[in-house]
C-alpha cells in the first residue's frame, strides 16, 4: 500500500480523506488534574494523551510508554476522552515546558488542535485509523507547522504507534547503546500476535480464529484501561495473550448462555404482526435484557425445531416502553423485515422496535406453551 506525505499533516492516502473519531467518555478528574499540576511543575516535555476506554488507545499508550522509559524521557501519560462538560480542556493541558504532545487512537476537533497548538506552542501528533469520522479536516495550508497528523485506514492505530516508536527507538539508539528493544524479545511475539487481533476487530474484518471471544475476553479490561486508576495497567497488558483473552471470552459466552437458558422455561408463541409475519418463539426478560442475544440466538434454534420461523423475540420492558428484539441465527431470515414494519430495524439477523401494550397482546393472545 502506497501512502504519500501531505505537507504538515503526516502520512495519507491518495485519495482518503482524513478523519478523526466520535468521543464517548470523560477523565477529568482530579487526581489526573493533580497529575497535569504536578508536570507542569516540573516542566515535564512529553505528554501522552491516549483514548479511553479503546483497546487501540491502551495499547498505544503502552508503546509510548515503553519508549519514554527505555531512553528515560520524562513523560506523562493520560486516558483522554471528551465528554464536552467534563473532558480536558485546552487550558489544562497547557504544561510549562512542554515540547511534545501525542494524540493516541484518537484525533480531537480542530477547534481543540488549533488552541491547543497556539497556546502550548508544542509538536502535537496525533494516529487514527478511523474513516466514519467528521471529513472537513482543515487543509494543509490552514495548519501550523507543529500539527502532525497519521491517518491509515488500513492499519489499527496501535499497529502503526507500535511501529513509528519502534523505528523512533531504533533512531535514538546509537552504537554503543546499551536500550535493550522497545518490547522485550519474551513479549514481543505475543504483544505483535494481540495487536493482530485488535486490528482484525478495529477494521471490522473479524477473519481471525476466535476473534468475538478474543474481543469479549479484553472488554472486560476496559474499566482497567486507565493508567490513573489503575497504577499496574502497562505491567498487566504486557502480560496479556490471545490464548488466555480467547479462553476468558468462551467462558464468559458460555456462562451468559447458561443463564440465557434458564430463562427459557416459559416460552411462548409470537404472531409476528398478527400472524402475516408467521409465527416464532418468545419470551419476557424483564430485568435480563443485558442477555437479549444470547435469548434470542437460542430461542431462534428453538422455533425452527419445531416447525416456526428461526426467530427468537426476547420481550422487556425499557423504561416505560415495551421493547421487542428480534434475532436469528438463520442467515436466510431477515427479522428487520418485522422491526421496520413497527418503526424499529436493525440488521437481519438482530433487530428491535418498541411495540404497544395492545398490538403486543394481539401477537399472543392464546398463543403460551
Amino acid at each position: 500500500m502506497k501512502w504519500w506525505f501531505v505537507g504538515k499533516w503526516g502520512l495519507r492516502r491518495k485519495n482518503t480523506p482524513f478523519s478523526f473519531s466520535p468521543f464517548h467518555r470523560s477523565l477529568r478528574s482530579d487526581a489526573a488534574l493533580e497529575a497535569i499540576a504536578k508536570a507542569s511543575e516540573h516542566k515535564l516535555p512529553n505528554i501522552v494523551l491516549y483514548n479511553y476506554p479503546s483497546f487501540s488507545g491502551a495499547f498505544s499508550a503502552l508503546f509510548a510508554h515503553l519508549f519514554h522509559t527505555r531512553h528515560n524521557l520524562p513523560s506523562l501519560t493520560l486516558p483522554f476522552s471528551s465528554v464536552p462538560s467534563l473532558a480536558f480542556r485546552v487550558e489544562d493541558l497547557c504544561i510549562e515546558g512542554l515540547q511534545t504532545c501525542y494524540l493516541l487512537d484518537f484525533l480531537p476537533p480542530k477547534e481543540f488542535l488549533f488552541k491547543l497548538s497556539h497556546q502550548s506552542h508544542c509538536k502535537i501528533i496525533g494516529f487514527d485509523h478511523r474513516k466514519s469520522v467528521l471529513s472537513h479536516i482543515p487543509s494543509a495550508n490552514e495548519c501550523p507547522d507543529n500539527i502532525m497528523i497519521n491517518v491509515n485506514p488500513e492499519k489499527s492505530s496501535s499497529r502503526v504507534v507500535y511501529e513509528y516508536f519502534t523505528n523512533k527507538h531504533e533512531d535514538v539508539k546509537t552504537s554503543d547503546d546499551l536500550v535493550s528493544c522497545l518490547l522485550d524479545p519474551k513479549d514481543k511475539g505475543r504483544v505483535e500476535l494481540i495487536l493482530k487481533y485488535i486490528e482484525d476487530g478495529d477494521l471490522r474484518r473479524w477473519s481471525l480464529p476466535g476473534i468475538k471471544p478474543f474481543n469479549i475476553g479484553l472488554s472486560e479490561w476496559r474499566s482497567r484501561f486507565s493508567c490513573i486508576s489503575n497504577p499496574y495497567m502497562f505491567k498487566q497488558l504486557l502480560e496479556l495473550s490471545v490464548e488466555g483473552l480467547i479462553a476468558k471470552g468462551n467462558s464468559s459466552i458460555s456462562a451468559r448462555r447458561n443463564a440465557a437458558s434458564k430463562l427459557l422455561e416459559k416460552v411462548f408463541r409470537v404472531r409476528l404482526g398478527r400472524g402475516f409475519y408467521g409465527e416464532c418463539l418468545g419470551v419476557r426478560a424483564d430485568g435480563n435484557s443485558n442477555l437479549s442475544d444470547e435469548i434470542g440466538i437460542l430461542l431462534s434454534v428453538k422455533s425452527a425445531a419445531i416447525g416456526l420461523r428461526p426467530i427468537g423475540a426476547v420481550i422487556y420492558m425499557q423504561r416505560n416502553s415495551l421493547k421487542m428484539c428480534l434475532r436469528s441465527s438463520d442467515s436466510a431470515t431477515d427479522t428487520s423485515e418485522v422491526a421496520k414494519a413497527y418503526g424499529g430495524g436493525g440488521s437481519a439477523s438482530s433487530s428491535s422496535f418498541i411495540i404497544r401494550m395492545d398490538e403486543y397482546n394481539q401477537w399472543i393472545s392464546a398463543n403460551s406453551l
